[in-house]
């Protein structure tokens, strides 16, 4: 086995279970890390001549288990051993532990790693940035890049993160059903949050990757949580999302509004998975907000073009999410389908009680300019474009207000 493509999609791939079951053997986010990377080491120069081993993931665990033992051993000679019940068992033989690998033991290990990485006590950029360190393997310089600061700075945020995690003291045992539950929520939560980060970020940010690492943290709680219909709504709304990206934005790096993209550049395989998963999650019968917000994107991915949008469909689906998830931005988005099905006037009813809420907030102001120019208002559309290019965070935001303007404009002519 020479093809080193390979045999790094394979570390990639296993990361998650080894370093999470190496977690629970040394109880030290730190020394798990440092085991696995020793077992990838060895693993760069073990697996071109010998080929790759039966389960990939067992044999990284154990390689870097006894490597993290050998450590402790050699540094540690005058001090006792941990107890035995906290470096778990120490067999050394590889195919029980690959006999394992598939049980829930295996999927405690997972979404006890995701779970410590997403924290409560933790804010959310750090959130993000222990799990792209932890979880996924990405280099300290490279989410420094992403997130504009400086590898020193990121660094410190990440130790200061792990730092929190070893003094909230997390327990290592097996969570029970109501706890994995919540866990799961928070990972799921988290998951999407990583997703945002990249989807949202302007071209050249370099946090394009974070979706589809989004996306493969999603597949692998879907593989291990297989009949959990907000898991199934949660990777379908990302990957309906992801789908468009090529009709994202123009040769400039401008955002291109969803109804002037070219829909031949929509990902069709992407697309047929999300449908086919919110269709499978919708079977269930537990509508959740994932699901509806796929549902949603599902509608828009189905209309061939902007004119064969069901709005009357994106309105119903909004006013499920405002019952599971009431939010001033989620009535916001459904007056966007109230202005399509029923007018300008009704949505701007709707909008109009949300200005203390969302006075901070740009989109609040685009809408509500857009809506006040088709009613012939003006003087009060260009105050509210005013402000609402005054919020936009980056010069993509500002530039997306200004479509909306230029539309209108042309609309009103």
């Amino acid at each position: 086995m020479t093809d080193i493509g390979w045999i790094d999609a394979a570390l990639s791939a296993a990361r998650p279970q080894a370093v999470g079951a190496l977690l629970r053997y040394f109880r030290d986010l730190d020394t798990a890390e440092e085991a696995f990377q020793e077992a990838c080491l060895r693993a760069l120069r073990s697996w071109p001549q010998k080929g790759p081993p039966r389960d990939p993931a067992a044999w990284l665990i154990l390689v870097g288990r006894n490597a993290a033992l050998d450590g402790v051993r050699k540094t540690s000679r005058n001090q006792a051993l941990p107890a035995e019940e906290v470096l778990s068992d120490l067999d050394d033989v590889e195919a029980p532990l690959a006999e394992r690998l598939d049980g829930s033991h295996y999927r405690d290990d997972i979404l006890r790693l995701l779970f410590i990485c997403c924290h409560p006590d933790l804010p959310a950029t750090q959130q993000i940035a222990v799990a792209l360190r932890v979880v996924s393997g990405l280099s300290v310089k490279q989410i420094a890049r992403a997130f504009l600061v400086s590898e020193a700075a990121m660094e410190q945020r990440i130790t200061r993160a792990k730092g929190k995690i070893a003094a909230a003291g997390v327990p290592f045992e097996a969570p029970g059903p109501v706890e994995r539950a919540e866990r799961l929520a928070a990972v799921a939560a988290m998951v999407y949050l990583l997703f945002n980060e990249g989807y949202s970020a302007p071209e050249g940010s370099g946090r394009a990757p974070f979706c589809d690492e989004a996306i493969r943290l999603g597949r692998l709680l879907l593989r291990l949580f297989q009949a959990e219909p907000e898991i199934m709504g949660l990777v379908a709304l990302m990957v309906l999302q992801h789908a468009r990206t090529r009709a994202r934005f123009d040769a400039e790096g401008q955002v291109i509004l969803m109804e002037d993209q070219d829909r031949s550049l929509w990902d069709g395989k992407l697309i047929a998975e999300g449908l086919a998963l919110i269709d499978k999650a919708m079977r269930h019968n537990r509508p959740g907000p994932y699901q509806v917000q796929a549902a949603i994107a599902a509608t828009h991915a189905r209309a061939a073009r902007p004119e064969d949008t069901d709005w009357s469909q994106i309105d119903h689906l909004y006013r499920g999410l405002e019952r599971l998830q009431p939010s001033p931005v989620v009535t916001l988005n459904r007056a966007v389908a109230v202005s399509k099905v029923e007018g300008p006037e009704a949505a701007l009813a709707m909008v109009e009680p949300l200005a203390e809420r969302l006075s901070g907030y740009f989109h609040f102001h685009g809408l509500r300019g857009g809506l006040l120019l088709q009613l012939g208002r003006e003087a009060e559309a260009r105050e509210a474009f005013n402000q609402a290019i005054a919020l936009a965070n980056t010069a993509a935001e500002a530039a997306h207000i200004r479509q909306h303007i230029d539309r209108l404009m042309r609309n009103a002519g």
